[in-house]
């Protein structure tokens, strides 16, 4: 009642009842139906119960703690429980206004990344920065005994209402969340344009905030992480929510000592509450025994010989193909040993934000130069922004500092500083990596051409980036061709078929 909403949210909110009051009528008149055609119950299920069960009731763990971190669904922004068999428990939950994920899209608003979804880049950025405000955000993220935490709202707006979502085109627009009293501490928020990463620069106290934002939020995070393993003793915990793909922090978990072994499913954030909810139904709900453990995301579309040439041919492009399995992942590992970059269109796509080796652009890890090259040539993105390594399972140990798999590329481990200098274009500035680990049994094509640029060169790693260039990821094979087409990609495989950038044309 002291803070009360404005008119706005409440109008926001109550448009928002109206559009998911009546799902199943929704859904009727999208398929078709009439009123006696849908048979099926609905099941309501709490937003963050969802993001709990996409994690658990899909990992490999017959029980664990369960943590669900975001910025806000049901008016919740945190919860967390246990896991076990077919079944889970919420221990305790923070509601709305309190939020470590509107508290970090706040200050990354401030720093000048104003899109939805922009809060990735901060953890690159914070890399390049000192920690030299810390002090004063642990007043405004406020930790409690118990691993909870508050936020003092004074230094925000999205409690009164002053930070709505819009919809323009189908992309969402997300309201400034910080308050006047942010900009008179801090000063003003940083312009759009290219950074300054030297010292000195009028940059440095926006790299600095950066890599306070992310050391608050790891201490928030830790604190919570904390309470939840002195309350379960157990070994095993799954991380979901927006944040839970924050891959700097889940890297440095297992090193902490709470938990030993870590399960993030790849889509982690909101998009992965369609998994939690099937499965909270399945299991929750009905009853029904666990028999699925994730091992792969690669649940989106895939296309056969006859579309792939279908759609080469609608652009007309000359393509070879390959006669098999093992001329592919020959043909490609030597077309990145010597340094070409090259588009990698292969089976299902993957489901999540990260490309996992179903739609990547692949480019030699060597090479100091390649993140410029590949930036300059076809991502042209900030620089300060990491590529990623895709690296064979079994070589995980070799070269980074932790050797637990990671598959959907949800964690950053250090690399090992010996080998740093052997794959530096995917050695961040501060010597860690945002790894993929790749196991010969679940992706064997992906596996085979990491394993034959290894026999290649020595280095069983490939930098692997997603197949997009300021856009979302491609999907279909007309959107690979497409991308292709206009960058300066050398080489594209589609498939088990070939285009070289060279004499491509017919």
């Amino acid at each position: 009642l002291r803070r009360r909403p404005s008119f706005d949210l409440i109008r926001d909110r109550l448009a928002n009842a109206a559009r998911v009051r009546d799902p199943r009528r929704a859904l009727m008149t999208a398929l078709g139906l009439d009123d006696t055609g849908l048979r099926a119950e609905f099941h309501h299920v709490e937003h963050h119960r969802a993001h709990m069960a996409s994690a658990f009731f899909v990992s490999p763990f017959r029980q664990a703690a369960i943590l669900s971190v975001d910025g806000m669904g049901d008016f919740v922004s945190t919860m967390w429980g246990v896991g076990r068999d077919n079944c889970i428990g919420v221990s305790g939950s923070i509601n709305f206004p309190h939020s470590l994920g509107i508290f970090y899209t706040a200050v990354t608003q401030w720093l000048g990344f104003t899109s939805y979804g922009d809060e990735g880049k901060v953890m690159g950025l914070a890399a390049y920065g000192r920690p030299s405000y810390l002090d004063r955000l642990r007043r405004i993220v406020r930790l409690q005994r118990d691993g909870t935490f508050e936020l003092d709202l004074d230094w925000f707006v999205h409690h009164a209402g002053g930070a709505t979502m819009t919809w323009d085109n189908g992309a969402p627009t997300l309201g400034t969340l910080y308050s006047s009293k942010f900009v008179r501490a801090f000063g003003p928020p940083r312009k759009h344009g290219p950074w300054c990463l030297e010292d000195g620069s009028a940059d440095e106290i926006y790299r600095d905030m950066a890599a306070s934002l992310q050391a608050m939020l790891e201490e928030a995070e830790f604190n919570l992480v904390g309470a939840l393993s002195r309350a379960t003793a157990l070994r095993a915990l799954c991380l979901a929510g927006g944040v839970g793909l924050n891959s700097t922090f889940n890297g440095k978990i297992r090193p902490h000592g709470d938990f030993q072994e870590i399960f993030v499913q790849p889509a982690a954030g909101d998009a992965g509450t369609s998994l939690g909810v099937a499965y909270y139904i399945y299991h929750q709900i009905l009853g029904a025994p666990r028999r699925f453990v994730m091992e792969h995301p690669f649940t989106g579309p895939g296309f056969n010989d006859d579309c792939l040439a279908r759609a080469l041919d609608r652009h007309g492009l000359a393509a070879e193909h390959l006669p098999d399995c093992a001329s592919v992942c020959q043909t490609t590992a030597e077309l990145v040993a010597k340094g070409d970059i090259v588009g990698w269109f292969q089976g299902r796509m993957e489901w999540g934000p990260r490309a996992l080796g179903g739609r990547s652009i692949l480019a030699d890890p060597r090479q100091p130069g390649m993140k410029e090259v590949l930036n300059a040539r076809v991502k042209h993105r900030e620089r300060f922004r990491p590529f990623a390594p895709s690296i064979l399972c079994e070589a995980t140990g070799d070269y980074f500092e932790q050797d637990d798999p990671d598959p959907f590329m949800t964690r950053v481990y250090g690399v090992r500083p010996e080998r740093q200098a052997e794959i530096p274009a995917v050695t961040h500035v501060d010597g860690t990596g945002r790894l993929q680990t790749v196991a010969r049994a679940v992706m064997p094509r992906y596996w085979q051409v990491i394993k034959t640029f290894e026999e290649m060169t020595g280095v069983p790693v490939v930098l692997n980036t997603s197949f997009n260039d300021s856009e979302p990821i491609v999907c279909r094979p007309d959107e690979a061709i497409d991308c292709f087409l206009r960058t300066r990609m050398d080489a594209l495989v589609l498939g088990d078929f070939l285009v070289r950038k060279n004499g491509f044309r017919r």
